[in-house]
């Protein structure tokens, strides 16, 4: 039989490993080929190739119709992006086999990706995948069938005006215990711009205010939002990418963050224009309450896969300077860990500390480190010093002018 012959059936990307995910972006050409490795000579009818990416959404919900009837409510879509068909060896026209000696034999491909894909995704309640298929076809048996998964990466650039723009917000919020009120908590937050990309550290400028008789201690998380859409319905997952924990505000106090550090760890970019599935992010700074819900004030984020360009523009941020260029496709492992539940924004000690922000002065004050020198480019040249004496006091030949003529 063949597959006794068959010593090896795989296919292999053009600038990959055989284990190595392989990684292209929207409209880029695909390039490989199907190894063919024989023990000795064989019959074959075919060897065809499909190319596939789609993505793809499914849950189910119990549902009650009475006090003794259940049933269960089922929710799935697919929306397709690519599909590609070749045939790399053909069956002779006069209906016979094609015979291949042993050894190896290679049979090259290449096709191209549309310009509008979405990003890779693996989620709670539906998935972005993309792979590539060999079926090798032989008289009278099974067809063999080996799979070559891919990863696509929509490119998302943050060096646009929206993603530039800042963003601010504020909220408030009553404390209250057994109808009683006990004060009003406050914050307000802002964040330099909206789009930031993997490895990055956010600035959080907060003035918290606890006017009630209790302490409370502030937080802050990026949340990731899982949207998948089916049949006109939405199921949601939310998810805590990384926290950080301030210090405890005592009752009657004010607490302030000149640019707290929150770094954003080796995530997928935001999935925004597929149909069924959405990625997004946000910035939530949290407020406990002793006695009541907690405050939430929530600003948008975009992460993206093109950093910010260095002095590109002069809306640049303070954060830039803790813009890290790194590769963080590479650092996504293939099965990555689920990250923590939404209602788990809880970080130790450890976490915490090693997420403090680095000590920088205020921005009304004194201007050190990388920071400064950039400031320095758009800075006026100073005036002269000034003094009280004259440094071009008038000529003695010069003749008092009549002020009366």
């Amino acid at each position: 039989m063949i597959f006794d012959r068959l010593k090896r059936f795989l296919i292999v990307l053009e600038g990959t490993e055989r284990e190595a995910p392989a990684a292209f972006s929207p409209g880029q050409a695909v390039s490989g080929r199907v190894v063919l490795e024989l023990a000795a000579a064989a019959r074959l009818g075919a060897l065809r190739l499909r190319a596939v990416g789609a993505a793809r959404v499914h849950w189910t919900e119990s549902r009650s119709a009475g006090s003794s009837t259940a049933y269960t409510q089922s929710y799935s879509d697919r929306v397709e992006f690519l599909s590609h068909r070749d045939t790399l060896l053909a069956p002779p026209d006069n209906g016979e086999v094609t015979v291949l000696q042993a050894g190896r034999h290679e049979f090259p491909f290449t096709f191209q990706l549309p310009e509008t894909l979405a990003t890779s995704f693996e989620g709670k309640h539906g998935s972005v995948r993309y792979w590539v298929k060999a079926k090798l076809h032989r008289p009278w048996s099974t067809v063999k069938k080996v799979k070559k998964e891919f990863t696509v990466i929509e490119p998302i650039d943050i060096n646009t005006p929206a993603l530039l723009a800042p963003q601010a917000g504020a909220k408030e919020k009553l404390a209250r215990a057994w109808y009683c009120n006990r004060g009003q908590v406050s914050v307000t937050a802002k964040i330099d711009r909206k789009g930031y990309t993997p490895g990055e550290v956010i600035p959080i400028f907060a003035e918290i205010d606890n006017c009630t008789s209790r302490a409370v201690v502030p937080k802050a998380a990026i949340i990731q939002t899982q949207t998948f859409i089916a049949r006109g319905t939405k199921k949601q997952k939310k998810l805590v990418v990384t926290s950080i924990v301030g210090d405890s505000i005592a009752a009657g106090k004010r607490e302030v963050w000149h640019g707290r550090a929150l770094k954003i760890p080796p995530v997928g970019p935001s999935i925004l224009q597929c149909r069924i599935i959405q990625v997004e992010y946000s910035l939530k700074v949290c407020v406990d309450i002793p006695g009541t819900s907690k405050l939430l004030l929530e600003l948008p984020l975009v992460i993206g896969t093109i950093p910010l360009h260095p002095f590109g523009s002069r809306t640049s941020s303070v954060s830039s300077q803790y813009s890290v260029n790194l590769d963080w496709l590479s650092s996504i492992p293939e099965q990555p860990e689920a990250p923590p539940e939404y209602s788990a924004v809880v970080s130790g000690p450890e976490a915490e500390q090693s997420l403090a922000p680095p000590c920088r002065s205020e921005l009304d004050g004194i201007l050190e480190g990388p920071f400064f020198a950039y400031i320095q480019e758009f800075r006026f040249r100073p005036p002269p010093l000034y003094s009280e004496i004259d440094p071009n006091p008038p000529s003695d030949n010069i003749r008092p002018r009549c002020m009366t003529c």
